[in-house]
């Protein structure tokens, strides 16, 4: 039956989808504005349903959301060279549609409370990191390089020189070429300096960075 407070329930809904999904939608993601304010929307509909249909198990319905919501959000996540992509807008996917549960189900405080924090969190959090990436940060090279006898390690030794810690390597011979991958960590200034220094390296053929 419609009543007054399923359209408190719907404009809620489309109200905190609207405020998650404007940041995302000002970083340009892939499930911005319009998408998360459906996917709120729609996770409160189902639950509200859920209750009217009146089912012996209407969490069965519910549990649902989450599992089709996890295939929505698996499909955001994408890799791209040597970077896993779209992990933050798939967990703003699985957060809105809690949101729109917890609306559905008539937790409208506990709902808005966090919305404020997951809109905290994209916003205010994404500043932090910045600072984080700055301290410590992860990067994956890739060079290509002349072999050398007794100097097939200098691009290691480059690194350790720029004052960067390598986590993990592999390099192989291929005829008279040296193709090296390095997992490395350290402050982004380093890294920057460490990449000037191949970019002026006229033996490097090829460099991934």
């Amino acid at each position: 039956m419609f009543n007054i407070e399923i359209i408190e329930k719907l404009l809620l809904a489309v109200l905190v989808g609207s405020a998650v999904g404007i940041e995302r939608e000002l970083r340009s993601k892939s499930a911005g504005f319009r998408t998360l304010i459906l996917i709120c929307l729609g996770a409160t509909l189902f639950t509200m349903l859920s209750e009217a249909i009146g089912t012996d198990s209407p969490s069965r319905i519910a549990s649902n959301i989450v599992v089709g919501i996890g295939f929505v959000g698996a499909g955001i996540i994408f890799k791209s060279g040597n970077r896993v992509n779209g992990v933050t807008t798939a967990s703003s996917v699985w957060v809105t549609a809690a949101l729109g549960m917890g609306i559905g189900a008539g937790y409208y405080l506990t709902s808005i409370a966090a919305c404020i924090l997951a809109v905290v969190v994209l916003f205010a959090f994404s500043y932090l990191e910045y600072y984080i990436d700055l301290v410590n940060q992860v990067r994956n090279y890739r060079i290509v390089y002349p072999y050398e006898e007794n100097n097939q390690h200098k691009y290691e030794d480059v690194l350790k020189k720029h004052g960067l810690t390598i986590r993990n390597r592999q390099q192989v011979k291929k005829g008279n070429i040296i193709e090296g991958s390095w997992l490395v960590q350290g402050r982004q200034s380093k890294h920057h300096s460490f990449i000037d220094t191949i970019l002026h390296d006229d033996a490097v053929t090829e460099f991934e960075f």
